[in-house]
């Protein structure tokens, strides 16, 4: 049964106040999680009990010191959610939110009952567009709610959280009055919302440095700042070195309109950065950050950009030439992070802009040894391929330097130019240009009964090598519409020499031109040294 503010004793200062105060004067920075309460009220979320209590599980794991877990009189679902969370979680300090109605207050505790550690988190706005548009309420009365609900949290909870909504946009001399009123009825934490985000550092910061000054007794000061114009980890870290020994943020920065400042981004700034920060330190295990961010995006639905600080896909990727060659000569070039901190591994993104250092690097990392001739011709199919291709996967380089990796010989035909078509709308014509080891370019065009038909038709013509094609077969390396296809056929010649050969590209023509050019060749290295180009028809 809850129980009201007469049934309780006067309040004394807790232990874990004292406890708050020396983390304070230790530059402990206390992390408040607010994924569960703001961060739900993103639009389009909707947590049921289970997600939310494996979302406040995993917090507890991440090391999160405060779990704000939720909103408990908005609904009958979150109600049931806080009061789950408030059973099961013990390593963190279990906090709801409330207004200052007594019906919030009383709700509010009988989900957080059962908690080891508890909070109440009350709020009232101060700034004139609040109290008149949305509270209809004046100043005196706004005082007078604050006093009252800051004292009926406190007959509850020896821990008790009190913010005045739209701060940033407050009357200083007025905001500065509420917020003594509240420590003055037993308010052990201020939060100092920035809830539009309309704040910029530099100003953050001066409110909370003359907050600490005007404000007399012992309490924590916090932050709880918006994102509305890109500046919501820049003000809460302005409020850090402010003095405020509390940060509220949420994972992967979600939360009201561009939402709140991203956990992950605060905690590895305070880390990183300790050569500006000084002696501040969080009891984050940053090690479970990746694991965290995408628990919540993948039960939010909401996904991480991949450009995304700390978490993101990209956010220790590395595609230039430039900076793949600078990590893998030494990580700190380009990483002011080490990623494994984080739950996350460099990775070197192989694309059009990618160095051979990185491409050999990884050739080395998926166990394949390689010359360093087979080198350099990989490497320059690789960079052809990642011109047509949006992303070469594992499947595609192996496939290539694989292809490399066969003996080629010492004369060989290579394809360098293709067109296909239908030549006046009927039959298909291809068109082929072919350069010999010596530098000579051949050249046909012929058609066929289709595509295929027509480009092996005119490598015959523009090398004068006659194949019968006996077998084709054409699969696909990697996923997706721009994937490789490998082709293998296999061809006899007039003479019964039997020969097969194998050929890759995002083109299943091109494909087949490669994969017959290359059986010619292994043919041309048995019965062909003498070949001259200039006695073939298709010479220029």
């Amino acid at each position: 049964m809850t129980k009201t503010k007469a049934e309780k004793s006067k309040p004394t200062k807790s232990k874990s106040n004292d406890s708050k105060s020396n983390d304070a004067a230790k530059n402990h920075v206390q992390i408040f999680d607010t994924t569960l309460r703001d961060g739900e009220q993103s639009p389009g979320i909707s947590l049921d009990a289970g997600e939310k209590l494996e979302i406040a599980e995993q917090l507890s794991r991440l090391g999160v010191d405060i779990i704000e877990a939720g909103f408990p009189v908005a609904s009958q679902g979150d109600f049931e959610a806080v009061q789950a969370i408030a059973k099961v979680v013990t390593d963190s300090i279990i906090c709801g939110l409330c207004r200052t109605s007594y019906a919030d207050i009383d709700r509010c505790f009988e989900a957080i009952e059962s908690a080891p550690k508890k909070r109440i988190h009350t709020f009232i706005a101060t700034s004139e567009s609040h109290m008149k548009h949305k509270l209809k309420m004046t100043r005196e009365q706004v005082k007078t709610e604050a006093s009252q609900a800051v004292s009926r949290a406190r007959s509850y909870v020896d821990d008790v959280e009190f913010s005045p909504e739209d701060g940033s946009r407050s009357d200083f001399d007025f905001m500065c009055e509420v917020l003594q009123i509240a420590v003055d009825s037993g308010a052990t934490v201020l939060n100092i919302p920035d809830t539009v985000g309309f704040g910029v550092p530099e100003e953050y910061g001066k409110t909370l440095t003359e907050i600490r000054n005007r404000i007399k007794g012992d309490y924590i000061i916090s932050t709880h700042c918006h994102d509305d114009l890109g500046l919501t980890v820049a003000n809460s870290l302005a409020g850090v070195m402010a003095g405020a020994r509390q940060v509220e943020c949420a994972i992967n920065g979600i939360g009201e309109r561009a939402g709140n400042a991203a956990l992950e981004e605060v905690v590895m700034a305070i880390n990183t950065r300790n050569d500006y920060f000084g002696d501040l330190s969080v009891n984050i295990k940053t090690d479970e950050l990746l694991r965290t961010s995408r628990l919540v995006s993948q039960l939010t639905g909401y996904a991480v950009q991949h450009n995304k600080a700390v978490v993101g896909r990209n956010a220790f990727s590395h595609e230039s030439g430039i900076h793949q060659h600078g990590v893998l000569n030494e990580r700190t070039t380009y990483e002011i992070m080490d990623p494994k901190d984080i739950g996350q591994n460099t990775n070197l993104y192989l694309g059009k802009h990618s160095g051979r250092a990185a491409f050999a690097n990884h050739i080395k990392e998926m166990g394949i040894t390689i010359t360093a001739e087979a080198l350099n011709s990989a490497f320059k199919r690789f960079k052809d391929l990642a011109d047509r291709k949006k992303v070469v996967t594992d499947a595609d380089i192996e496939a290539l330097v694989v292809e490399e990796l066969a003996d080629t010989g010492e004369y060989e035909f290579e394809l360098v130019g293709l067109e296909c078509g239908t030549g006046n709308g009927k039959e298909p014509t291809a068109s082929i240009k072919i350069k010999t080891k010596g530098g000579e370019v051949l050249e046909a065009s012929t058609t066929g009964g289709g595509m295929i038909d027509a480009v092996c038709q005119a490598i015959r013509e523009a090398t004068g090598i006659d194949g019968k094609l006996v077998d084709f077969s054409a699969v696909s390396v990697s996923a997706g519409e721009d994937a490789m296809a490998e082709v293998s056929m296999r061809l006899t010649t007039p003479e019964g020499i039997e020969i097969s050969g194998r050929g890759l590209s995002i083109d299943v023509v091109e494909a087949s031109a490669a994969a017959y050019l290359n059986a010619i060749n292994k043919l041309s290295r048995t019965s062909l040294e003498t070949f001259d180009p200039t006695d073939r028809p298709g010479h220029i």
